[in-house]
């Protein structure tokens, strides 16, 4: 018998190298697989206002350790890769030579892992990255079956892309929504088909704590038992709705009039009058008040003179207030059309709006404009926006309606309460708009104690030693 020549057993040995290089590369592929999606964890932790700041520097600096040994596991791959590619002159490859570089990639990635698990468990992390609910998917953290299915990733059909060139669709809900997961679980726990409950109190909860916007449901939205047909339009601005149309079961007042009476004590909430439509809400915007009549001094400023700032350029707008449509009401009588956003303070004023045959918006602070860039031409605000707001989301908001409005479109903040101390910062706040300036007053605590009583308890509950009202035009590209 012939025995193998020197280049059949070359030939052999090259045969055992190659395929000992092609399990390694896939053993190192499914180890980088492994360890980034465990290092993808790290991105779900809270900023460091919700973290422990003696840990930080040191997670910071073991994380910087693991990049730089990953960066050193792909140097070495690319190296051997190329090397493949164009092989030396009279060099062989053997099973010893890959044995050994794949004991040392493995090694450097076991070093990685081992620095990112020394961190342990960091004070104030995301609920999803603590040790005993550790898990790659959110869906995972909730236990309710329809919050399961909302936030797990629906892939579509065929495999194939849609017309918005995503392979799947991905609903998801705010980090918030992890910190009240007791109350996000009670209002997602329903009969699939079946009548929601009663609980739009609770979804106001969730949105005004953050957890905004809320995750779609698969039950029939609870409707008033003896539903009447609105008013006509003609009629429905000016007239208080019919009872019938509101479910009144959390609310205090169980009637529009009792809103219009204000009956329930003095400041049960923001708008106390809004509901008094022909002896409060009728004149504004249109009939100026005059505190002092002597001087012909108003905070108010009428809607034909503002409008005529900009003639035939004002045609849609937002009103971002605490309010039941009467300033959309107004602007409807000169031909502009206002979407008002509210949310339930105490009282109904969604279904008002409706109701009065305007368009409400249901939106907290919390949550961006659903506009496009560059798109309204009015926004207005009054009784909401004033000197409860932190500077710092006050500028969100303010870039936020900035983004919305376009070039030569108008910001009116109207009826702004503040501390006297606190002025020059909220007025260097608007500055920052760098819009130009129309109209501008300043009314001191002093003029408004001529007011009633009952209105100055219900503005006293802002906080305020001047009233400020601001009308702006955008005028930067």
């Amino acid at each position: 018998m012939r025995k193998p020549s020197v280049f059949a057993k070359f030939r052999t040995c090259r045969g055992f190298g190659r395929f000992f290089f092609a399990v390694g590369m896939l053993g190192i592929l499914f180890s980088i697989a492994m360890l980034s999606k465990f290092y993808s964890l790290r991105s779900l932790h809270i900023s460091r206002t919700f973290c422990d700041g003696a840990g930080s520097e040191n997670q910071d600096r073991v994380r910087t350790e693991a990049r730089a040994t990953l960066e050193a596991v792909i140097q070495k791959i690319e190296r051997e890769i190329e090397g493949m590619a164009n092989p030396r002159s009279g060099s062989s490859s053997s099973s010893s030579h890959y044995i050994g570089f794949l004991a040392d990639i493995l090694g450097l990635i076991g070093s990685a892992r081992s620095s990112l698990e020394s961190t342990g468990e960091i004070i104030g992390t995301h609920p999803l990255v603590k040790p005993k609910q550790r898990s790659d998917e959110p869906v995972d953290y909730f236990l309710i079956e329809e919050i399961r299915k909302y936030v797990k990733i629906k892939p579509n059909r065929l495999g194939k892309q849609n017309f918005m060139g995503a392979n799947g669709t991905f609903t998801s809900i705010g980090h918030a929504c992890f910190a009240m997961k007791n109350e996000l679980e009670e209002y997602m726990d329903y009969d699939v088909g079946e009548i929601c409950n009663d609980d739009w109190k609770l979804a106001q909860k969730l949105m005004v704590h953050g957890c905004d916007p809320l995750p779609r449901r698969r039950c029939f939205a609870r409707a008033p038992q003896l539903y009447y047909k609105p008013y006509p339009i003609n009629e429905s601005m000016w007239k208080l709705p019919d009872n019938r149309n509101v479910r009144w079961s959390q609310y205090r007042c169980k009637n529009f009039t009792c809103l219009a009476r204000n009956v329930t004590g003095k400041g049960f909430f923001k708008c106390a009058d809004c509901f008094n439509l022909i002896g409060h809400e009728k004149p504004r915007w249109v009939k100026p008040v005059y505190i002092d009549s002597s001087t012909n001094q108003t905070v108010d400023f009428v809607i034909p003179e503002v409008l005529a700032i900009k003639p035939g350029e004002i045609r849609i707008g937002l009103d971002f207030s605490v309010g039941t449509g009467t300033f959309a009401a107004r602007m409807w009588e000169f031909n502009v059309t206002i979407v008002s956003a509210t949310i339930n303070l105490g009282a109904p004023f969604s279904e008002m709006i409706a109701l009065r045959g305007l368009v409400p918006l249901y939106l907290s602070i919390n949550q961006r404009l659903p506009f496009f860039d560059n798109t309204l031409d009015l926004i207005h605000t009054t009784r909401f926006l004033d000197g409860w707001i932190d500077f710092i989301l006050l500028d969100f908001v303010l870039y936020d309606w900035d983004r919305v409005l376009r070039p030569g479109g108008l910001l009116w903040i109207d009826s702004f309460f503040c501390l006297k101390e606190d002025l020059d910062d909220y007025l260097e706040a608007f500055k920052t708009l760098r819009y130009k300036k129309h109209k501008w007053v300043v009314i001191p605590k002093e003029f408004l104690r001529t007011l009633p009583e009952d209105t100055m308890f219900a503005r006293a509950f802002h906080c305020k030693s001047s009233v400020d009202t601001w009308l702006q035009s955008k005028t930067k590209a």
